[in-house]
């Protein structure tokens, strides 16, 4: 796949981008580029089009419109300590991509010319990148079944995108989130879709995020299908719970079973809690066993992790039967400590054993 560059011509003025980039938020603001491919069933994968960020034209009939036929990535490039940018272990998220592909009958893409892509958009924008620790360039790549046909079946066309956005910290990492235990609805089932990073998860899980505000909590912890009482993912989220307390502690964190999603974070964070000399674990943990934990102050600490959110301290859980708070309630040591350490490979100033980051510039 060639990589055609035909970029905007009218960029955004160096004053609008820095005070765009000032405001913060997540998906607030967009780069003045995107990358478009084209795939069509026996013709394969077009070249892509590095061009002006833009709508798109679609038919009404277009079958991404009514089946949901579509997939997407979340990913980050970060500012390094001599001005330069790296993207955060893109592989991964280009293999994930095509594992989520697979499930919703859509196309894979090569793995280098996903990256290729990436990297081409992330060059062009480059000066969309924020300067400041903590904060990243969003990188969205995304497919949609754009076949025009009502008929239930696989598109035979889809198209690729990647759009970018500057971002600051999703939740705020000096204050833990709320999370309300949800018992009545529930993400995904074996045999579905869960483990695939496809918006229709998210559509459905958007009536208990909002039981969950409307219980004064930040965000939703699911359940497993059948007995309501396995912990698997918060919202977008993978979870983490710390037992114990120093070095001696475990870091714990849900099995993946085929409904949860295999977090780029997620398996990045078990990597990083034994470089800095913890153990881990993963496993099943009941919602019993939680209100237990914190109770007894076994579970000392819990976390949430995401490409977004990087790494969010959870200090309180709500459900049906009650109330429980984690140890004061506040962010934890060993949480704050592993998403610093996770933040400063990220961002060049911790050393990158592990050959994570790519450099674009």
């Amino acid at each position: 796949m060639k990589i055609i560059l035909n970029p905007n011509s009218n960029p955004t003025s160096d004053a609008s981008r820095e005070e765009k980039i000032a405001a913060g938020g997540f998906g607030k603001y967009y780069t003045d580029n995107m990358v478009v491919a084209e795939w069509i069933e026996g013709q394969g994968w077009s070249d892509a089009e590095l061009k002006a960020y833009g709508p798109l034209s679609l038919d009404p009939a277009t079958s991404v419109l009514h089946y949901g036929q579509e997939i997407f990535e979340g990913m980050k490039a970060y500012t390094q300590p001599d001005g330069g940018v790296s993207l955060f272990r893109p592989t991964a998220n280009a293999e994930r991509f095509n594992r989520s592909a697979s499930r919703m009958a859509l196309p894979e893409i090569p793995v280098d010319d996903f990256v290729e892509a990436v990297v081409a958009l992330v060059k062009q924008d480059i000066k969309w990148v924020p300067k400041i620790v903590g904060e990243s360039l969003y990188i969205r790549p995304f497919m949609i079944a754009t076949e025009i046909g009502l008929g239930v079946r696989p598109s035979n066309h889809a198209t690729f995108l990647v759009i970018t956005t500057p971002t600051s910290a999703y939740f705020d990492p000096s204050k833990a989130v709320t999370v309300w235990i949800s018992t009545e609805f529930v993400r995904a089932a074996k045999g579905g879709t869960g483990a695939a990073k496809t918006g229709g998860n998210y559509a459905g899980s958007l009536l208990a995020q909002k039981q969950a505000a409307a219980e004064g909590c930040d965000q939703v912890v699911w359940l497993d299908a059948i007995e309501h009482r396995w912990v698997e993912e918060m919202g977008g989220m993978n979870l983490y719970f710390v037992k114990g307390e120093g070095k001696d502690a475990t870091i714990f964190t849900p099995k993946l079973t085929g409904t949860l999603l295999a977090g780029i974070t997620r398996d990045s964070i078990l990597t990083v809690a034994q470089d800095l000399g913890y153990k881990v674990e993963e496993g099943m943990i009941s919602t019993d066993d939680w209100r237990d934990g914190v109770a007894s102050g076994e579970i000392t600490e819990i976390f949430a992790c995401g490409t977004a959110a990087v790494v969010s301290p959870v200090g309180a859980a709500k459900s049906a039967a009650g109330t429980w708070v984690t140890g004061d309630g506040e962010p934890g040591k060993i949480t704050m400590e592993i998403r610093n350490h996770l933040l400063g490979i990220q961002h060049g100033t911790i050393e990158d054993t592990h050959g994570w980051n790519v450099r674009v510039k």
